[in-house]
């Protein structure tokens, strides 16, 4: 579209927050709150979206989408008003309307925006304001209005009256203004006299002194509006939109037994029938087959699940691959690069790093694999260890189809155990093992007969 430029302030600093990061990068439903503004927009069909920022190396753009951005510099912590003034150079001399957004209001949807737009263009105002009614107007700037029922001008809650501040009609941080008209009129804003800034909702009463018309436009929901200001405001905002996600992931198929336990973020995907108990967390760019069973208080970030997989609880699984019909848990960790195939089982207490499980083959219980190729049907027993770090280096051990090692062995990579090998409990294996061989790695038992008996008698 070319005559619509987007335009969205995300210099604040969030001194509310409390915090080092950004106010618009903290996550909502793990991406960064700004991101939903983003794609609110992006739905409009704009050409370039430009970011206002007070430091662009804070703003990664894989983090914000792969979308054209153009990040905008606000030097001082100036004002709504001074930070679209910074835009000037760009646009002055364009044809077209100014869409100008706050970056903290992540529930604001694609849906109103177009609306926003529709409105203004109708109107022929030089100005339009997204407006709405709450219930607790606390810390929005109000409309004020006059006796015609016009916009007269938008006053920041800190610096309106004690009868200004009943009214509950506010200025919701969405605008769209006629450029090059505007421009002229925002240089006329002046400054706060309590806080020093230049507040953009100021032009108002520019405008309506100069015999323009404000227009306004009325949200679908004053929940769209809700901006965000400090941690708990976040925590309110994540509550309703992780209330809506898995909404749609239940009306999709998916069983979740308890919504308000279970924490999924918005960029993870779920395959129909699948189940996930309470306290369920899955994270990031996770992606969950058809007819899995995740089980209570297991954490999953960033991996693939295939079909019919069964996590049982308290199990972490990090970066990982999982396929069809393998078996993970109770308390097994997953860490990244591990791939586990089909049909494979992976107990509690065992830890994989970097490994791949061939189909069929099981570690039980209490175990280590790391930086292992496991291949078929390979049986791994209890307390077995892949020693896989030297102290300076990481090195690898494989061990192919049919293998069987027994309870408590420890493996010394880099090593081969061969196809049908069998390693015999308790050895410690530092050399390859031939095929279908059994392999011993310990000492010789002897018994000493009535060794019990006559060291109690020397003691006595």
């Amino acid at each position: 579209m070319d005559d619509f430029y987007p335009l969205i302030l995300a210099a604040g600093k969030g001194v509310r927050m409390r915090s080092d990061i950004p106010k618009v990068l903290h996550p909502l439903l793990g991406k960064p709150m700004l991101c939903y503004v983003i794609e609110a927009v992006r739905a409009l069909h704009p050409s370039k979206i430009y970011l206002v920022v007070s430091d662009q190396s804070s703003m990664r753009k894989e983090e914000l989408g792969n979308y054209p951005l153009e990040f905008i510099i606000q030097t001082e912590p100036l004002g709504t008003g001074h930070a679209v003034l910074q835009a000037r150079h760009l646009l002055q001399d364009r044809e077209g309307v100014l869409m100008v957004m706050n970056g903290d209001s992540p529930l604001i949807t694609p849906q109103t925006l177009r609306g926003l737009l529709r409105s203004h263009r109708k109107s022929g105002a030089i100005a339009t304001t997204l407006t709405a009614m709450l219930d607790d107007p606390t810390g929005y700037g109000r409309i004020i209005r006059g006796s015609d029922n016009r916009i007269e001008a938008s006053v920041e809650e800190r610096e309106a009256t004690p009868s200004q501040r009943q009214n509950k009609e506010v200025n919701a941080g969405f605008y769209c203004f006629k450029i090059p008209h505007i421009f002229p009129y925002l240089a006329k804003i002046e400054r706060s006299p309590h806080h020093k800034e230049y507040y953009l909702p100021d032009v108002f009463s520019i405008l309506r002194k100069e015999g323009e018309e404000v227009n306004s436009f009325p949200a679908s929901s004053p929940q769209e509006v809700l901006g965000i200001n400090n941690r708990y405001q976040l925590a309110m905002v994540e509550r309703l939109m992780r209330e809506e996600f898995l909404k749609n992931l239940m009306m999709k198929g998916v069983t979740i037994v308890d919504p308000h336990s279970t924490y999924i973020d918005s960029t993870v995907k779920v395959g129909k029938d699948t189940v996930i108990h309470p306290q369920v967390v899955l994270q990031g760019y996770t992606r969950i087959g058809p007819r899995c069973q995740i089980h209570s208080f297991s954490k999953i970030s960033h991996s693939w699940l295939g079909q019919e997989v069964i996590i049982l609880s308290n199990s972490v699984i990090e970066s990982s691959r999982i396929r069809k019909g393998a078996r993970i848990g109770p308390f097994a960790r997953l860490r990244p690069e591990s791939l586990i195939g089909p049909q494979a089982k992976i107990g509690n207490f065992v830890e994989v790093k970097k490994s791949v499980v061939g189909r069929g083959s099981k570690a039980n219980h209490l175990t280590y694999l790391g930086d292992a190729i496991i291949g078929k049907k390979v049986n791994i027993g209890a307390g077995t260890i892949t020693c896989n770090y030297d102290g300076k280096k990481k090195w690898q051990t494989i061990i192919e189809d049919g293998v069987f090692i027994g309870s408590n062995t420890e493996i010394i990579a880099p090593l081969t155990i061969r196809k049908g090998a069998y390693i015999g409990a308790g050895s410690t294996i530092t050399k390859e093992v031939p095929p279908h061989s059994l392999a011993i790695a310990r000492d010789r038992q002897v018994n000493i007969k009535k060794w019990v008996l006559r060291n109690r008698k020397g003691k006595k």
